[in-house]
């Protein structure tokens, strides 16, 4: 039982359908796990331990009756900024450490729906602000590769349990690349839907029209099992799309021959560690070598996704979160003199920095004489990113490029250095703006440090990115491969 972490969720279901272990096994293997290692990482916020021992022999139960949910009795776990009923949702930040969501977000309850187990919820970003998982009010998250790496942000902690094999599956969100950077820098595969694919409801805002909630996993396989719960229409959220979702495991195994494939130029600017250009065309050599067509195709308004991101972004964030006054919940400061001193006080001791910082640049942007020359403009960039994308997609099927400029830097680096910080995301911010669907996935290592290639597809072709995902780790085994963790 000590190599069950090892096994993909694909495996698991299957060794679950054969009796080879019970769901309690399995979930008190990751328990374990959970409390041996997770000291050094800080990958959980908030650990469910009876909860999930509870859920996992009522998963047994149900399975030796013969009838049971697709994912009956898989570990997984929570990004912390999704609402899970009973169980605290803070979004990593001090203003709603003490916040007990009252409902489960409808990708909760799709999910338990299909039967899995709730392992506990993750540590992340403030708000899914950062890049870097140094924004949390509990403390950084650790690379499980290398300890004084940052796991990437905002999901790091999803992506670092994920990484360490302290869960079979794990939810995260994407703002701006918060699923692809942390899967790229933590060595697992992570997908972002397209926009409105999976429901934002019970899903706390950072940006209304950019977040996108999505799976992390092991592999290609997994994530199709994962997002095959979770995406559907909601009546709930105005954004949802009310299209059939289509069945991703069913197409997974087709060839990717004859399939176009675009490398971006403009992701392979002077920018770009060496060693993830090389491993980048590597993996573009592979698919080729199964049939696929390669091509190279622009995206010349790439440069300007960052500042028009961080524009839009905060603009919608300082809406969102001027909710946060510590008069109906979340924290509030300590004996007020007045309202308006329970204004200030609750939010400047409430909110951290950088939550603070996109506060104040979102406000600026949005007041009047500046809405025009800033966030106006900023929505004009936007469009223009659309039609680059829809002018490449006339062109071929699907972009292939890095993830990300650079492996996993050190914790403390970048901190002092916003622009730096935000140079991390130049790959992965011009998806959300476009709100296409896009995966990361493990291919290659630099220096001991996990690698990611970014595959970016049509709106609503979750299941063609699969596809070429899962083919490539057909014929590679970056993704099988994993920190020492002393086991």
């Amino acid at each position: 039982m000590s190599e069950l972490h090892t096994k993909t969720l694909s495996q698991m279901l299957q060794d679950l359908d054969n009796k080879v272990y019970s769901s309690v096994e399995l979930t008190q293997h990751y328990l374990d796990r959970i409390e041996r290692l997770d000291p050094s990482i800080n990958s959980y916020i908030t650990v469910l331990r009876d909860a999930a021992l509870s859920r996992a022999a009522s998963m047994d139960t149900a399975r030796s009756k013969g009838s049971h949910s697709p994912l009956a009795g898989i570990p997984i776990a929570h990004k912390d900024i999704i609402c899970t009923e009973g169980v605290r949702t803070s979004a990593g930040s001090r203003m709603l450490d003490n916040f007990i969501a009252p409902y489960n977000a409808t990708l909760v309850e799709q999910l338990n729906k299909a039967g899995v187990v709730t392992l506990g919820k993750t540590n992340m970003d403030e708000f899914a602000m950062g890049s870097s998982n140094e924004n949390s009010y509990y403390g950084p998250v650790h690379n499980p590769w290398q300890r004084d790496r940052v796991p990437g942000g905002s999901s790091g902690g999803s992506a670092a349990s994920m990484a360490a094999r302290l869960c079979a599956g794990a939810t995260g969100t994407d703002t701006g690349g918060s699923i692809r950077q942390p899967a790229a820098f933590c060595g697992i595969t992570g997908l972002k839907p397209t926009y409105g694919r999976v429901s934002r409801w019970g899903v706390i805002a950072y940006a209304s029209s950019l977040d996108q909630a999505g799976p992390m996993a092991q592999t290609a396989e997994d994530t199709a099992h994962l997002l095959q719960a979770m995406a559907g229409f909601d009546p709930r959220d105005s954004t949802s799309i009310n299209q059939p979702v289509p069945n991703y495991l069913a197409q997974i195994n087709a060839p990717v021959a004859g399939l176009r494939i675009g490398l971006c130029q403009e992701y392979f600017d002077a920018g770009l560690d060496d060693n993830i250009r090389a491993a980048v065309m590597t993996a573009a050599k592979t698919l080729e070598s199964m049939g696929a067509i390669l091509s190279e195709v622009s995206l010349p308004n790439t440069q300007q996704a960052i500042p028009a991101y961080y524009v839009i972004a905060p603009a919608e964030c300082s809406s969102n979160l001027s909710r946060y006054d510590g008069v109906r919940f979340g924290y509030r400061c300590a004996n007020p003199e007045s309202i308006e001193d329970l204004y200030k006080r609750s939010r400047s001791e409430g909110f951290g920095r950088e939550v603070k910082s996109r506060i104040m640049v979102g406000t600026f942007a949005l007041s009047a004489g500046y809405y025009e020359a800033y966030y106006r403009k900023a929505q004009q960039i936007r469009r223009l990113i659309s039609a680059d994308f829809t002018r490449a997609f006339e062109q071929v099927d699907y972009i292939l490029g890095p993830t990300t400029p650079s492996t996993a830097f050190k914790l403390g680096e970048k901190l002092d250095d916003q622009v730096a910080m935000y140079l991390q995301d130049i790959y992965t911010i011009s998806v959300n703006l476009a709100g296409l669907p896009a995966i990361s996935l493990p291919a290659g290592q630099s220096q001991g440090l996990p690698i990611g290639l970014q595959l970016i597809g049509r709106h609503l072709d979750e299941g063609g990115l699969l596809k070429v995902a899962h083919n490539f780790q057909q014929a590679s085994d970056w993704h099988l491969r994993r920190p020492d963790d002393n086991q």
